[in-house]
């Protein structure tokens, strides 16, 4: 439940560009705007989603103890990144947060998980916050991690909470929430949302890396990479994008 999904990107091996990237100069969005680089179907679902009734103010009202929950549980059993704690991998945020023009910079936390994920959760007026497995700093390089977090941002950018949330409730929830007359195609068009908001998302991880190779490694890894750099400098971005033509 909450916001938790797997990052969509990928990731291959560049070379030193890829590594060199976090510190070349890059342009800041300082008026960037989410409505800038939303996908198309993000907004126009968005929008249909909204006009449920009674839909949003019912996951914020179901979601305030989960949430409560989460933080408690992020301070007992992760580490929070801060300039004394991680003080690499807040800076990464912190860069992040300027590329994508998000004043607040919410809270990051790393967690002892092999499986290579991050996610991130905002409903009920919280400070917003991203959690990153550990699997995932051993799989990518730290742009590649810059990546991801612009990601995660994108989320709290567009404010994809509340349907997150709603999306990743069970079916079983869904019907009491709201009957199964409603559940069903609200399912349907969470799901279809669910798309277009990770094209979004994945926009604001290309805005932060401003290169493209940087991004679609992150997906090529999450698809076979290993944490072992031996087998990831074999990799080859374009090898891979051919790939993806035959789909």
């Amino acid at each position: 439940i909450g916001q938790e999904r797997k990052t969509c990107f990928g990731s291959l091996r560049m070379s030193s560009s890829i590594e060199s990237i976090a510190s070349s100069p890059r342009k800041l969005f300082t008026n960037l705007q989410s409505d800038m680089f939303s996908h198309p179907l993000d907004k126009q679902i968005t929008r249909q989603l909204s006009n449920l009734p009674l839909v949003a103010s019912a996951v914020r009202r179901s979601m305030s103890s989960i949430e409560s929950a989460f933080v408690i549980s992020n301070l007992e059993s992760t580490i929070l990144v801060s300039p004394t704690q991680m003080p690499r991998l807040y800076d990464s945020l912190a860069t992040a947060c300027k590329i994508l023009n998000v004043k607040a910079i919410p809270e990051l936390y790393v967690k002892q998980n092999p499986t290579p994920n991050a996610y991130t959760l905002a409903i009920a007026g919280r400070r917003p916050f991203i959690v990153i497995h550990t699997g995932l700093l051993d799989l990518l390089t730290p742009a590649e991690v810059e990546a991801v977090i612009g990601h995660e941002l994108g989320h709290l950018k567009c404010e994809h909470g509340v349907w997150m949330t709603l999306l990743n409730l069970s079916t079983q929830v869904l019907d009491v929430l709201l009957g199964p007359i409603v559940s069903i195609p609200t399912q349907q068009l969470l799901l279809r949302w669910q798309r277009a908001a990770e094209f979004s998302c994945d926009r604001a991880a290309l805005l932060v890396a401003q290169d493209f190779k940087v991004v679609v490694s992150v997906i090529m890894k999450l698809c076979g990479g290993s944490s072992k750099s031996s087998f990831n400098e074999s990799l080859n971005v374009d090898t891979f994008l051919l790939q993806a033509e035959e789909l």
